[in-house]
């Protein structure tokens, strides 16, 4: 009796269920149980994928006793597996305990996972898993049979390299994630999943070391995350906006990547890595200045051209933010402090020129920027020469024509160069942005525009924070032990500890045996080694 009023009361649940399928998000269906009815079932998947021509149900029955349905999305399993399954569904004989059975010695999956409602069963069926439901049970089985249509593993186009790993993250949660595994080999990794977006019911995850990351820094990112209510997430900058400590500040302060060697890096260094499915970049917090200036490839070459190439990145760095404004507030204001030679050639070739000098850099600066985007929205085979002769053909033309001078055309040209000598892309767009009000405040101070604009960046970049990280660190506060990897990049047996302006649970990289034998014999002398003497390689030659 009691088991037949608790049946009517499933029966009663469901058919109020089947009249409320009107829900906003999800996780709303945790309230859903799975029904011990199998019609029940499948008039409420029918009814929750009505109009969905890629939701595959198919009913069948255990050994001619037991009726059991499958249903997955057409497209994102592997349908021999789907196949495999049913077929040692088909000759298992029934028994008591039939799930228990199922998931123990029969289904040929290594993946199994028991779910008791409808909001865990129909996440993992949207992202590729497939369901199954067996009569008599108010639990389904959920089987890691996915096979979606992927991009292979090829190296990162944005992060290319002369020396270093060649692989890069693609738009597979679970390929980006093993990748990372295999860079970092320890139970330390830990990877927390978790589901944003109403619609797009997007998978992320939330990595870092255990042992290093600081657990309040982990804390406040999954609180961060756990509070965005947006319809979908269809890239990681949907949640950088999000999460960023200041919304209107032209400096990134979360990173992104294509490289699961940065990412390691980035782990072994405290910080916190955000994977999100659907998109080959990965995001990094925190984030510091700095950071805008190394690239992966620093750490792989030889530390005395790593430190030559970071020099040049801070010259070309300070000339592609300054030069259009010196060049506006010289031939305006300050014409004194050039040669006279020089002073003669610039005025010369300005003569004819009809407009001041604030308007023919922001002319110039808005045609380079134009060509640039277009070089990059062309198909890859022309888009290379559209930009470069564009440039070309346009300057020239220009000049010919009156409209700018040629050492206004020099001086865009080389900082257009230098503009793509900074290894992360948005710290090069933070620059590029900067560079207007720069010209716009040389045109109207001089030199003394120039230096108050300047005061006023660094003064907003010694405000800011990542994560709570200063974001001039390592040189605001300095710190002499970060100082090795800022301005030069040390050798690795020097660089013992981890950043110090990072809260870390274990500061130390590197142990000191070998270091200090290589610091005080200046590298491994090989003594154990042993080495004919001279006397005994005369003999030899003799």
């Amino acid at each position: 009796m009691l088991k037949n009023r608790n049946r009517n009361k499933k029966k009663g649940d469901s058919t109020s269920s089947l009249q409320n399928l009107d829900y906003h998000f999800v996780t709303e269906l945790k309230s859903v149980p799975i029904f011990l009815s199998l019609d029940e079932n499948k008039s409420y998947l029918n009814e929750l994928f009505k109009d969905c021509s890629d939701f595959v149900i198919r009913q069948f029955e255990i050994e001619r006793s037991v009726k059991a349905t499958i249903f997955f999305i057409d497209g994102l399993v592997k349908s021999e597996l789907v196949n495999e399954a049913m077929q040692s569904l088909m000759i298992l004989e029934g028994e008591e305990e039939l799930l228990d059975r199922i998931m123990e010695t029969t289904l040929p999956v290594s993946q199994t996972q028991r779910i008791d409602n409808y909001a865990e069963l129909l996440l993992s069926v949207l992202s590729g898993d497939t369901g199954l439901i067996v009569e008599g049970n108010n639990q389904a089985v959920v089987l890691g049979i996915r096979g979606a249509e992927l991009r292979s593993i090829n190296e990162p186009e944005t992060e290319s390299v002369i020396r270093g790993p060649r692989e890069g993250f693609v738009e597979n949660l679970r390929t980006n994630t093993s990748m990372l595994r295999r860079k970092l080999k320890t139970p330390h990794l830990k990877m927390k999943n978790m589901t944003i977006g109403r619609e797009s019911n997007t998978s992320v995850v939330v990595t870092y070391l255990h042992d290093i990351a600081d657990p309040a820094m982990v804390e406040e990112l999954v609180g961060r995350l756990e509070k965005i209510d947006i319809d979908a997430v269809l890239e990681s900058g949907y949640l950088e906006e999000f999460i960023q400590d200041s919304a209107f500040s032209p400096f990134p302060q979360v990173q992104y990547t294509e490289r699961p060697d940065m990412v390691a890096a980035g782990l072994l260094q405290g910080r916190i890595g955000i994977i999100v499915d659907g998109t080959p970049f990965v995001l990094l917090v925190p984030f510091v200045f700095m950071e805008i200036l190394q690239a992966s490839e620093d750490y792989y070459e030889r530390f005395q051209i790593s430190t030559l190439i970071r020099w040049l990145r801070y010259i070309f760095l300070v000339l592609s933010l300054l030069t259009p404004g010196v060049y506006v507030a010289i031939t305006t204001f300050h014409q004194d402090l050039l040669p006279t030679s020089l002073l003669l050639s610039v005025a010369a070739a300005r003569e004819a020129i009809p407009f001041p000098a604030v308007v023919e850099a922001l002319i110039m600066e808005i045609t380079f920027e134009a060509l640039r985007e277009a070089g990059i929205r062309l198909p890859k085979t022309i888009g290379s020469a559209v930009s470069i002769l564009g440039a070309l053909v346009v300057g020239q033309a220009a000049v010919q024509a009156g409209i700018v001078s040629a050492p206004m055309v020099i001086v865009v040209s080389i900082t257009g160069i230098a503009s793509f000598t900074i290894p992360k892309f948005n710290g090069a767009i933070a620059i590029r942005m900067l560079r207007f009000p720069i010209i716009i405040a040389a045109s109207i101070f001089g030199m003394y525009g120039i230096l108050i604009t300047v005061l006023l960046i660094l003064g907003h970049m010694a405000n800011l924070r990542s994560f709570g990280v200063p974001y001039l660190s390592s040189i605001g506060p300095m710190s002499s032990s970060d100082m090795k990897d800022v301005l030069i990049r040390s050798p690795w047996w020097t660089m013992k500890r981890r950043p110090s302006f990072m809260p870390l649970k274990d500061p130390e990289r590197l142990g000191g045996d070998l270091s200090n034998e290589i610091k005080d014999q200046g590298g491994q002398t090989g003594l154990t080694i042993p080495h004919k003497s001279k006397s005994q390689e005369e003999d030899d030659i003799f």
